[in-house]
């Protein structure tokens, strides 16, 4: 059974939260601050599954999860749940954001929208997520096999002139 849906920025700034369980408010607050800390500090590579916050009902209850962007969709569940299960329905929430944005309908044809998301998996794949970028682009300008520094560029009419610059 789904025990919660929480939904905050990178920040641990709430955007939805449902709770399909009785918790005081006050409780509430610590569970979001709490599931957020759990799910924050964990590195994008390792598994979206962890055993559930102190104060949601301990090793019986999951937290699932994925980091989209600037958002964590995090599903607080009890043990009967499919992990695999609350990973798609997070997808879902994922291809929402695809359809609707700042309130506005951005597109209602389904090929469109599924296009758009396999389109964005297949890169997210190819890149080795975006968390690598950086890493990339060093290794790329590593391996340009450059004899020296360009002093000058030439690019049709217009001449760059390039300052000296420290050597990698």
């Amino acid at each position: 059974m789904i025990k919660a849906i929480l939904i905050f920025n990178n920040h641990g700034k709430p955007r939805l939260i449902r709770f399909y369980e009785y918790f005081a408010e006050d409780v509430q607050q610590q569970i979001i601050r709490e599931t957020f800390h759990l799910v924050s500090k964990r590195d994008d590579n390792v598994c979206n599954f962890l055993e559930g916050g102190s104060l949601i009902g301990g090793s019986d209850y999951k937290l699932i999860y994925r980091h989209y962007a600037t958002l964590y969709f995090v599903f607080c569940v009890d043990s009967s749940e499919s992990e695999l299960g609350i990973l798609d329905l997070i997808q879902v929430h994922f291809i929402l954001q695809e359809v609707v944005m700042g309130g506005m309908v951005l597109e209602t044809n389904m090929n469109e929208i599924v296009g758009q998301v396999e389109l964005q998996n297949r890169m997210e794949k190819s890149e080795g997520g975006f968390s690598a970028a950086p890493a990339r682009a060093v290794s790329a300008v590593k391996n340009m096999n450059l004899p020296e520094m360009p002093r000058n560029i030439n690019i049709g009419d217009i001449n760059i002139k390039v300052p000296s610059l420290s050597p990698f």
